[in-house]
């Protein structure tokens, strides 16, 4: 299904340098909401200040510039909040991290298949 944000997204995806140009775009446009509902939930939770922002996670985003971002989604776990980030790692490899959206922290970290 596409989403409103499709066509920025989809130009994310296949630029070198996606994690800097995907910080600057914040969380409006990659919590990878398929429905304006869960778009309007993730900004509100982002300004009440229940997570943190896509942009600073992405500033400390572990795999860095050499990464390419091929999917964000902020999704509901376990009462709590976690960004999973799918990217292309520096030798053309798919890998997936979550991160904790209230800390930042690395959750966990895997290759995809």
């Amino acid at each position: 299904m596409k989403t409103p944000f499709q066509p920025v997204i989809e130009r994310i995806r296949h630029r070198p340098g996606a994690v800097l140009t995907a910080g600057l775009l914040g969380l409006a446009v990659l919590v990878g909401a398929s429905r304006a509902d869960d778009q309007q939930e993730a900004t509100r939770l982002r300004q009440a200040g229940e997570i943190l922002p896509l942009q600073q996670l992405l500033e400390h985003f572990e795999p860095g510039r050499s990464a390419r971002i091929l999917e964000v989604e902020l999704k509901q776990r376990h009462g709590g909040y976690v960004y999973e980030i799918e990217f292309l790692d520096a030798q053309g490899r798919v890998q997936e991290h979550r991160y904790d959206a209230v800390t930042g922290e690395l959750l966990r970290a895997r290759q995809e298949h």
